[in-house]
């Protein structure tokens, strides 16, 4: 029996069509518990672009998919269920680099990435910080 989308997963559809509001987006990831890979102690990321990607799941289909990829075939991934928005206050700040959240991203057309900019992560830890102020001053 298929489970129905979650709320996260529905507004990322939304948005990947063009409609939704970033916003509302942003909102449904910090309410939503999102499943992370563990792996040698610590969370699952990969570095891209210069920036490290905490790697999340909506549900544990996308999880499943994501571990046929990336996990052994023998052996359950660990994963922790983490509140969205303590990953992007507590845990991208604590990291030290540029660091933001991948959402589901081994569902085709399904994947979201919530990079770290102002109104997602804090704002000392953004790559844009500043950029708006600077900008007026010219």
């Amino acid at each position: 029996m298929q489970q129905p989308k979650g709320a996260l997963a529905e507004r990322i559809a939304e948005r990947r069509s063009g409609g939704g509001d970033p916003r509302m987006l942003i909102g449904e990831m910090r309410r939503s518990v999102l499943l992370v890979p563990v792996a040698d102690g610590g969370l699952w990321s990969v570095r891209s672009g210069g920036v490290r990607w905490i790697c999340g799941f909506t549900d544990e289909a996308a999880l499943a998919r994501f571990a046929l990829h990336h996990g052994s075939a023998d052996q359950p991934m660990d994963y922790a269920a983490l509140l969205g928005a303590r990953i992007v206050d507590e845990i991208v700040p604590a990291l030290g680099e540029p660091a933001g959240v991948a959402v589901d991203i081994a569902t085709q057309e399904g994947a979201m990435f919530f990079p770290p900019v102002v109104g997602i992560v804090a704002e000392a830890v953004a790559v844009d910080a500043g950029q708006t102020e600077e900008g007026m001053r010219s």
